[in-house]
């Protein structure tokens, strides 16, 4: 059975210092997403047990637990590649070309990304996503760990709106975290994300 790993992180947890400290870092990496990489694999472990003895009455439960900590894991192992030492600024070009294609401009982007983050009711996260069928970027809230990704949307560049992520270092200063995130964000690894697919708006329909 395929056991999942924590992947480390892509520099040091004092990197992004001072917009994200050390010490949340190193909690949000090794205690939070650790937790999920650890829930995913009791629950395939789970599922598995279940296939064996043929037992399937905790299905639901398995089923959302499953997609609990998976969706947990992706979105942590994709935040740390969001986030860089080198990151913030004015994005590259072709990445500037595309959110002015598909948002407007890179400020009316930023003001839509910023109002979906603020605007997430509890836990959840904001993300910029690509939907498969058209191409298309959109921004979306992803409330807990579940919602969208089994829909397909394929994350791009995400921001955690949960508690854990920043309240050590921002305690109830939302705005404040999501403004430190543009300080650091990865322009780079969303330019790989997005590559050099042309945009399919017309097969959105």
């Amino acid at each position: 059975m395929h056991q999942y790993k924590l992947p480390e992180l892509p520099y040091g947890t004092d990197a992004l210092e001072p917009h994200y400290n050390a010490e949340p870092l190193e909690l949000h990496h090794q205690k939070h997403h650790a937790a999920y990489v650890k829930g995913l694999n009791q629950a395939l472990a789970d599922l598995q047990e279940a296939r064996d003895k043929d037992l399937f009455r905790f299905i639901r439960q398995l089923e959302k637990d499953l997609a609990f900590n998976l969706c947990g894991h992706r979105l942590h192992s994709l935040l740390w590649n969001s986030l860089s030492p080198n990151g913030g600024g004015t994005p590259p070009e072709s990445v500037a070309d595309r959110l002015d294609q598909e948002f407007g401009s890179v400020d009316a982007f930023r003001k839509h990304f910023n109002a979906a983050a603020m605007g997430i009711q509890g836990s959840g996260w904001v993300s910029l996503s690509r939907e498969p069928n058209s191409g298309i970027l959109l921004i979306e809230q992803i409330y807990d760990h579940q919602n969208n990704l089994g829909a397909g949307n394929e994350p791009l560049l995400v921001l955690d709106m949960w508690e854990h992520a920043f309240y050590l270092q921002y305690r109830n200063e939302k705005l404040k975290w999501v403004n430190a995130f543009w300080d650091v964000v990865n322009w780079q690894h969303l330019e790989q994300a997005i590559g050099s697919e042309p945009m399919r708006h017309s097969e959105a329909a």
